[in-house]
C-alpha cells in the first residue's frame, strides 16, 4: 500500500477529539455508486458519487450518534482494528494493509473492482 493510502490524525486536547482523514474507495456494483470507507467499515450508495456520498456522510453520521449514544464507540472501533493510545484517551485507526489482510470485504473490493481513492475527515471524540 502507498502512503496515500493511510489514515492520518490529529490530536486536539482542548476539545477532547480527533480529527482523522480516512480513506474513502469508491467504486460501482450492480449499478450503484458505492463510497466505503474501510477503516469503519460503513459505506453509502447512490445512483451517482454524489448521492453515494451523501448516503455515506449519512452512514457515518448516525454510525457516530448511535454508538456515542450507546457508548460503544471505542469498543465497535477496537473490533474494527483500531487501537488506543495515550493513556487510553486517543484513537489509531488500523493500518490500510492490516484492513486488505483481514477484511474480506475491503479485500474483495480491492481485488476485483475498479475504484478510485478519495478521502474524508471526520471528528472522534476521545471519550465515549
Amino acid at each position: 500500500m502507498s502512503k496515500k493510502a493511510a489514515v492520518t490524525g490529529t490530536w486536539h486536547d482542548k476539545n477532547q477529539q480527533v480529527d482523522f482523514v480516512l480513506p474513502l474507495i469508491m467504486f460501482e456494483e450492480d449499478e450503484s455508486k458505492i463510497v466505503y470507507c474501510p477503516a469503519l467499515d460503513l459505506s453509502g450508495y447512490g445512483k451517482n458519487e454524489n448521492d453515494a456520498t451523501d448516503s455515506f456522510k449519512i452512514v457515518l453520521d448516525e454510525y457516530l450518534i448511535y454508538t456515542t449514544r450507546k457508548q460503544s464507540l471505542v469498543a465497535d472501533l477496537k473490533a474494527l482494528g483500531w487501537r488506543t493510545v495515550k493513556k487510553g484517551k486517543e484513537l489509531v485507526p488500523p493500518d490500510m494493509a492490516l484492513l486488505l489482510n483481514q477484511n474480506q470485504n475491503f479485500s474483495r473490493i480491492f481485488n476485483s473492482h475498479d475504484f478510485r481513492k478519495t478521502t474524508t475527515s471526520i471528528s472522534l471524540p476521545i471519550y465515549s
